[in-house]
């Protein structure tokens, strides 16, 4: 049980490793920490936050980079860390983590790094270190920003087949929208002084035992379908749920599919009686 574990919902910015976290929280109950894409920052969550607050802790934060949070100063730093650290200060020992792309990919960080902290893991189109792209995803659009500037980049970028869907549906499309306009495109214009797991996670995932579940949209991308196969396939006893007729911001545009999926999971996972242990 998180003893120390916040049960008013609350924001405020951390210290963390040199950076400033920002971070809300909401709900009651065993936390739960989401994890947002790159490019994008808390705001992708809306439709999870209000929800799952209703049975759950709900953390949800800008990574370093992002949203409000600062971005990087130059020396190393890695995801995963910033996030046990941000935890510590709010006095959680352990949590669910639900990861969506990038946040995927930090979320399995994450959990290889410190698996004492992590009950259940939800990744959803997920990221993966090591694993080989077929075209690099980001690659044109970082092109572009250094060739054209900003707007250049995030024109490219709204146009990408990752975002097509999100960007078509009502429900998303606005809200998208001004998270990618907000993005102040920091990763495009700089090097990342990110740590690089090694070996990297691809080479780990048997070592995962926490449940786990792997979401992902039956149109994303070839390769995002392939990492939620190797996910799947390699980390003990994963489930993988695909949603019909989504893209690859599966939470965004069908946001009641994803959390019947995520909720039912937590049930299984975690349980009643300890999902509200500490409520």
């Amino acid at each position: 049980m998180n003893e120390h574990a916040p049960l008013s919902p609350g924001s405020g910015f951390a210290e963390v490793n040199g950076a400033r976290l920002y971070y809300e929280t909401s709900g009651a109950g065993h936390p739960l920490v989401m994890i947002h894409g790159n490019t994008f920052d808390l705001r992708m969550w809306d439709d999870q936050f209000a929800e799952l607050s209703k049975k759950y802790f709900v953390i949800r934060y800008d990574a370093r980079g992002f949203g409000r949070s600062t971005v990087p100063n130059g020396s190393a730093y890695d995801h995963a860390v910033d996030l046990r650290d941000l935890l510590s200060q709010l006095g959680i020992e352990h949590a669910a983590l639900l990861g969506l792309s990038m946040g995927g990919r930090i979320a399995i960080n994450f959990t290889l790094a410190y698996p004492e902290g992590v009950d259940a893991l939800i990744v959803a189109n997920s990221g993966l270190d090591g694993f080989q792209f077929e075209r690099p995803l980001l690659a044109e659009v970082i092109a572009e920003a250094r060739r054209a500037g900003l707007d250049a980049a995030k024109a490219l970028w709204r146009a990408h087949p990752l975002l097509a869907l999100a960007l078509e549906q009502t429900n998303s499309a606005a809200r998208l929208s001004e998270i990618i306009h907000d993005y102040s495109g920091w990763h495009w214009f700089n090097e990342d002084p990110q740590i690089v797991s090694s070996p990297p996670a691809i080479e780990r995932l048997a070592a995962i035992k926490t449940p786990t579940l792997v979401v992902i949209g039956d149109c994303d991308i070839p390769d995002m379908l392939r990492i939620a196969k190797t996910l799947a396939d390699n980390i003990p006893g994963a489930t993988r749920s695909m949603v019909p007729d989504v893209g690859h911001l599966s939470n965004m545009e069908a946001p009641v599919i994803f959390n019947h999926l995520v909720s039912s999971f937590l049930h299984r996972a975690l349980g009643v009686d300890i999902a509200r242990a500490d409520a």
